[in-house]
């Protein structure tokens, strides 16, 4: 079902604020999917490896020229700068916002960040302003976005973490709401979705968004370890979403960044 244009535009502002919600993938036939949504790879039990600094973690993060298609920014103003300024209504749900927030789900403040966005700018309409037609404007909001977030532990650290996100979508189930710079925002479900098996582990999730009465609306995340690293992937797509899809996270996206990390 079309969504309208207030639809979209409560979408864009919803987006802009922080958005709301998690994680969906596919899983290798190969990989052990438990009961919570989350897959283990044979290295799932190697002991854990030390934690990487901030600096290093930004040297893994995914650079402009390392997945074709997309292009990669220092990260988004819109969201929340630190865990501290991110309010959830219940407590076991932190761990699931921070991972929506690109921010460490577990006790670690080793971390980095980045944006990576489908690049459409080899196909830029060379149309005058009056012939654009609000098909073209569709396709313009047609591209996804994909936060990243990077975080490194000590000891099994990283474990905990995947396991603190894993818990946090089975206790909100039923919905929570945040609020970071003033704006809140709802989600209505948490579903824990088919891991991708990236990774020594991965889980995902999907979060139903309260679209402020136009409606709901499905974002997508993902979170991997790999080693003492946890990557998080939150995809938004606007134009996805004005069509009543899902807002995913490219495959291209996760897998690339994944492998920088072994």
């Amino acid at each position: 079902m079309k969504r309208s244009s207030g639809a979209r535009l409560c979408a864009t502002a919803a987006v802009g604020a922080l958005s709301l919600v998690l994680i969906t993938g596919c899983s290798d036939e190969g990989s052990k999917k438990d009961s919570k949504g989350a897959s283990k790879g044979s290295g799932s039990s190697a002991p854990a490896a030390k934690a990487l600094t901030a600096a290093e973690l930004e040297k893994l993060l995914l650079a402009q020229g390392e997945v074709k298609g997309y292009k990669v920014d220092a990260g988004d103003a819109s969201l929340p700068k630190s865990k501290s300024a991110v309010k959830v209504d219940k407590a076991a749900c932190e761990p699931l916002v921070y991972a929506i927030s690109a921010l460490p789900p577990g006790d670690t403040d080793v971390s980095a960040r980045n944006t990576v966005t489908e690049d459409k700018s080899a196909q830029a309409s060379t149309k005058s302003p009056e012939d654009i037609s609000e098909s073209d404007i569709e396709d313009a909001f047609n591209v996804t976005t994909t936060l990243v977030g990077l975080s490194s532990y000590e000891g099994d650290g990283a474990e905990k973490a995947m396991k603190a996100v894993t818990d946090s979508v089975t206790a909100c189930s039923g919905g929570f709401s945040m609020t970071a710079d003033s704006e809140t925002q709802k989600a209505t479900k948490v579903t824990s979705a088919k891991a991708s098996g990236l990774g020594e582990e991965s889980a995902a999730f999907t979060v139903v968004a309260d679209m402020d009465g136009e409606g709901t609306a499905n974002f997508q995340v993902e979170v991997v370890r790999s080693g003492s690293t946890v990557a998080t992937f939150y995809g938004i797509n606007l134009g996805a979403l004005a069509k009543g899809g899902d807002s995913e996270v490219p495959a291209a996206v996760s897998q690339a960044q994944v492998a920088k990390l072994k």
